[in-house]
């Protein structure tokens, strides 16, 4: 299995539990990564037959950008459906992160990891 990652995407959100984590806001961190067969991309060397790097992230931005997520699991779910619904990967990891997490003592963040394959049930 090939992959494309793209790591450490940067984000400004509204997701969270607490109200002031919806109203104010806080940076999130996203990591993906697509298995699929890059074999005909690299033969061609043509981004005509690639997948577009440019593409994932504005789709990533869109499900960050376009509604309020709870849970950061939900952020993570809703991204790896998006992103095996519009490449041909056939599984998707995400990582979803934040700092500053309140769970009565020190750390350095929060992370979430889901790993999806097309046609899984669920």
């Amino acid at each position: 299995m090939d992959h494309i990652r793209l790591q450490n995407l940067v984000f400004y959100g509204y997701h969270g539990v607490h109200p002031e984590e919806r109203t104010r806001g806080k940076r999130f961190f996203l990591d993906v990564d697509l298995g699929l067969d890059l074999r005909s991309a690299g033969r061609a060397d043509d981004l005509a037959a690639a997948v577009d790097y440019a593409r994932v992230y504005r789709v990533v931005r869109e499900v960050n950008e376009g509604r309020q997520f709870t849970l950061l699991e939900g952020l993570a779910e809703e991204i790896a459906a998006r992103l095996l619904a519009e490449f041909p990967a056939t599984e998707v990891t995400v990582r979803a992160r934040k700092a500053d997490v309140s769970v009565g003592g020190a750390l350095d963040g929060v992370e979430v990891e889901v790993h999806r394959a097309r046609g899984e049930a669920g």
